[in-house]
This record gives C-alpha cells, structure tokens and sequence, in this order.
C-alpha cells in the first residue's frame, strides 16, 4: 500500500537514499531538508509523488509549517522518518558549552520538534508510525563520542518512552540502531570538532580526529541496502520497538546486552534490600 512517508535530512546521505527508494516503491515522498533544492537533484527533479521542502528541525515553527504543506499536498503522513543529525566529535573537555548545546539541540530537540508536529495529524489518523535513526552510539558509549553518544542516549530514552504514549492512538515506534554506513555523517557539513584545545589531551586529540577523518567513505556498512531494510521495517503489520542494522551493530548490542545483564547480577548483593521496612 502507497504510504505517505515524511523523511528529514533527504538533502544527502541516508535520507536522500530512503527517499529514493520511497519513491521507487510507489509511494509519496516528503523530503525535507535545508536545502530542498539538493533534494529534488538527488532525487531526479519534480514529480507528483515527491514534496521537496525546507526544514531547519531546530525549529518548531519551520517544522510546523513543513507538515502544514505536507497535509495541504498529500492529505495525511503515515510514516516520519526523523533522520537529520550531526556529528561533533571530540573528547569532553574541549566541546565548548555552546557545541555541546547544539548537539542535543540538533539531535534530540530537532526530531522532538518534527514529531510535535506530526503527531496531531497522526492522532486525527488514529495511525501512523515514527521512526528515529538513533545509533550503535546510542546503546553503547565510543571514545570521542561522548556529545553524540549524549544526543543519541537521549533519543533512545525519549522513543522507548513515547510508545507508550502513542500506542493508544493507534501510533507505532521504532528506534533505528545503525551501525557505521557509508552515509555523509563524517563530511564537514556534518561534522564538527572540538573547538577548545588541552594539552593533556593535544596527542590524543590529534591522532583520533586523523582516524575518523580517514574512516569517511571506507565504512562497511551500504546505505542503499539500510534504505532498503527500513522500508521492509515499515511495512511490518507489527514493527519492532528497535531496529538493529549492520553487521558490526547486531553482535555489539548483543554483547552490550549481556553485559548489562552481568552488572545487574553483580550488583544483587549491594544493591538489593535497599527498601524500607515497611514496604509491601
């Protein structure tokens, strides 16, 4: 069934290959992104079933008026596909305060601000589906990670919270757990470093900035194939509350996952029997 799919950050990278993909497989697009100019370029010009618009997800308003065009065009959204992210990169204490900011702003505030959007047209469905592209640097903390690895903790506790505000409505959730993709995240215009500099760290900083830069473009993980798989997700009669992908993320979280197991057990002796006494 042609579905009604809203995606952000469609200008490059993951969005513009599910957006692609979208629209091969008969259904209306609404790509969002900055730009939307480089949107309809990626994605071969204008067509009936493609809605290219502006949308800085940083703002609630720019994000209000993208699904008031969106509805005024297809009459409905049936799938939200919250993509947009950056990437700053850089160890703790040479993120600037205002860097740090940005990064929960764009990363968790920004998908936050669409969904508000989108919700009361899904609501009035009494159906729909909200995917978030988190990370594997959402279930497990990476060095040089720790704003990102922030904004994406977040997004994971936000999405596994909201389903249960959802679910009566008729609406579905799927946090998306990628792995490391050939996607643009690590090009400048998605990428920032640490702007302060510590010399206990200028070493380190050095030499791990040179091995995410040369990371660019030789990850394992095809794009194309994601784009693919998530448009199957969607299709599912009952998605699933998360979505691991790539062959590097699934027996990572599989391991994060007995690990936290094994420090729940470890903690048994301590942290049990810490209740009052008159407690049922």
């Amino acid at each position: 069934m042609s579905k009604v799919i809203f995606i952000t950050g469609a200008g490059r990278g993951l969005g513009t290959d599910i957006a692609r993909q979208a629209l091969g497989g008969g259904h209306r697009v609404v790509a969002t992104a900055r730009n939307p100019r480089k949107a309809l370029d990626a994605l071969g010009g204008e067509r009936d079933n493609l809605l290219a618009l502006s949308l800085d997800i940083t703002s609630l308003d720019a994000a209000d008026a993208a699904v008031k065009a969106a509805t005024e065009k297809f009459g409905r959204i049936d799938v939200l596909i919250n993509n947009a992210a950056t990437f700053q990169a850089g160890y703790f204490e040479e993120i600037s305060d205002a860097q740090m900011r940005a990064q929960i702003e764009t990363n968790l505030f920004g998908p936050m601000n669409v969904s508000r959007a989108v919700l009361p047209v899904m609501r009035k469905q009494r159906a729909g589906h909200v995917v978030t592209i988190s990370s594997l640097a959402g279930v497990i903390g990476q060095e040089f990670c720790v704003a990102y690895a922030a904004s994406k903790f977040g997004v994971e506790g936000w999405m596994e919270s909201l389903r249960f505000d959802l679910e009566p409505f008729g609406i579905r959730t799927t946090i998306v757990e990628p792995g490391f993709f050939r996607t643009e995240l690590l090009v400048d215009a998605s990428t920032s470093w640490a702007q302060d500099s510590i010399e206990d760290y200028a070493e380190r900083t050095a030499e791990t900035k040179k091995m995410w830069q040369s990371m660019n473009g030789q990850q394992a993980g095809d794009p194309a194939q994601l784009a693919d798989a998530l448009l199957k997700m969607i299709d599912l009669d009952t998605p699933p509350l998360r979505f691991v992908a790539g062959d590097d993320a699934v027996p990572a979280i599989e391991a994060k996952g007995r690990e936290i197991t094994d420090q729940a057990i470890a903690s048994r002796a301590l942290g049990t029997g810490l209740s009052h006494t008159d407690a049922a």
